[in-house]
């Protein structure tokens, strides 16, 4: 099992910054010449990393981890630019698209975004690259394109309350032929974004940047996952979960946190040789370097809620076949990079399951001022096959988190950190990532440019409105910033 650590490198230093948050004049970031602008960014300043949310497609709620298409990209973050360079739009139809909200307007992207891309499909010929695509890809594209096209007929209604000869789909890929023309909409909208993609995968590697990916651990009700594939989820005669996906009451949450998500139908998966989690996790890797799975403690042990609770208190505990996934999963993709975010409640048997497959897990800074002997503090790391964050997309922004520390917790950071003139409370955060052992620290972009809250938190778990939204300032590539981080990667040998 020795391939899966280290990643092929050590102590090295990464950013995460989403797709969603690059800058943009078209209301959200793409795969442009900003993104290639920000793999300089990371190259110049001594970084190894790139991680980014999920791309998949985001539905009501705006959230990536609660995508329509596991498999499928978002049709948002292709580049309106280069699709203007092919000839497919207009310079007049570019400023039509173009909005400066000072946060990602997803409403105004779903009323105006799709015009552009149906304009820029009418124009488009297939070519070979084309036809080679959905070729190595129709396992998951085709339900994909014909889920897509009956969500539009259906007013994007969820599947449950189609007729029943499209809630089924056998029976609507047997009439699938009345819909090509939307499938072919949406096959189209796949292939540009996984051009587009693979240009941005490439650029990276010339320029010895890793790109780390992420995976949630459910996918949505409301998906084209679920719909084509029924029996590998436990659902009723109406189609509904009988169970779904949560975390109990906690110390944050006196309700726990009721996600919806139905439940995987576990032990038909493993007599199938795990095959459904086969397919997912190698289209992954057809886009990632690194993949790091959300709520990875759920492949040990999972907490069930019965379907039409209002809270998580009335939940249980159950054992998932974890280890025997990941067998399968190993010798399937045996050079398979994986990280594991084992944050939460973490008992033995997640333990185990990290350590038998020597996946490294997460070390979040914002824990760690509160007991001495926490294992989130760098110098009790007791490995170096682990990554250390700052903060991330579920947490406050350094700055926030640490000017809130008061009492016995704000008096252990200042013991813990080290003190250099003219470095404020963030930057040594940074350092204290930085210096730890651990392999790679990942650093939140809000946190290098010392962004509270207020100014760029990502997400506020259990909070369904008002998140994903944060856009960086295209004035965000300094000089002074640049010398700044480069300063500090090359100080802390992170380099």
């Amino acid at each position: 099992m020795g391939k899966l650590k280290n990643f092929g490198f050590k102590h090295k230093a990464g950013i995460l910054m989403p797709i969603s948050s690059l800058p943009s004049k078209y209301g959200i970031g793409s795969f442009g010449r900003e993104a290639r602008s920000f793999v300089d960014f990371l190259s110049e300043t001594g970084h190894k990393c790139w991680q980014v949310l999920p791309l998949n497609p985001t539905s009501y709620g705006d959230s990536p981890y609660q995508s329509p298409a596991s498999g499928a990209g978002n049709p948002y973050f292709i580049d309106l630019e280069i699709l203007s360079s092919k000839g497919l739009l207009t310079k007049e139809e570019l400023k039509d698209q173009k909005n400066n909200d000072k946060k990602v307007n997803y409403g105004w992207l779903f009323e105006n975004r799709y015009k552009a891309l149906r304009k820029a499909f009418s124009r488009f010929k297939a070519n070979a690259e084309y036809r080679a695509f959905l070729r190595k890809n129709a396992d998951w594209v085709e339900s994909y394109a014909l889920f897509m096209a009956l969500k539009v007929k259906n007013n994007y209604a969820s599947w449950t309350c189609w007729q029943e000869n499209e809630r089924d789909c056998e029976q609507a890929r047997e009439n699938a032929k009345q819909h090509e023309g939307e499938m072919a909409f949406w096959r189209w909208v796949q292939f540009e974004f996984d051009s587009q993609w693979q240009d941005i995968r490439a650029y990276a590697k010339k320029n010895g940047i890793v790109l780390i990916g992420d995976m949630p651990i459910y996918v949505a009700h409301d998906s084209a996952d679920v719909w084509a594939a029924r029996d590998q989820f436990l659902l009723d005669e109406n189609y509904n979960p009988t169970l779904v996906a949560g975390v109990p009451p906690d110390a944050f949450s006196e309700t726990g946190q009721l996600w919806g998500n139905p439940i995987y139908n576990w032990e038909k998966m493993k007599n199938e040789g795990f095959n459904w989690w086969l397919n997912r996790i190698g289209r992954a890797f057809k886009l990632y370097d690194i993949v790091r799975i959300d709520h990875f403690r759920g492949f040990a042990g999972y907490y069930t809620i019965p379907f039409g609770e209002e809270t998580a208190v009335n939940g249980r505990w159950n054992d998932a076949p974890g280890q025997e996934l990941f067998e399968t999963v190993n010798r399937k993709f045996p050079s398979a990079k994986i990280i594991a975010e084992d944050l939460g409640v973490i008992t033995d048997d997640v333990k185990k399951l990290l350590a038998d497959n020597e996946f490294p897990g997460m070390k979040m800074l914002p824990f760690a001022f509160y007991d001495e002997n926490s294992e989130y503090i760098p110098r009790n790391f007791k490995t170096e096959n682990c990554v250390v964050y700052t903060s991330s997309h579920d947490s406050d922004c350094a700055r926030s988190w640490v000017n809130d520390l008061t009492g016995y917790a704000k008096k252990l950071f200042n013991r813990e950190r080290k003190r250099i003139k003219g470095e404020n409370n963030v930057y040594s955060v940074i350092r204290l990532a930085f210096e730890s052992k651990a392999n790679l620290a990942v650093v939140q972009m809000q946190d290098y440019l010392n962004l509270n809250n207020e100014e760029g938190r990502m997400n506020m778990p259990s909070t369904a409105t008002g998140n994903w939204g944060w856009r960086m300032s295209p004035r965000y590539n300094t000089k002074s910033l640049r010398e700044k981080v480069s300063a500090l990667t090359k100080e802390t040998k992170r380099r």
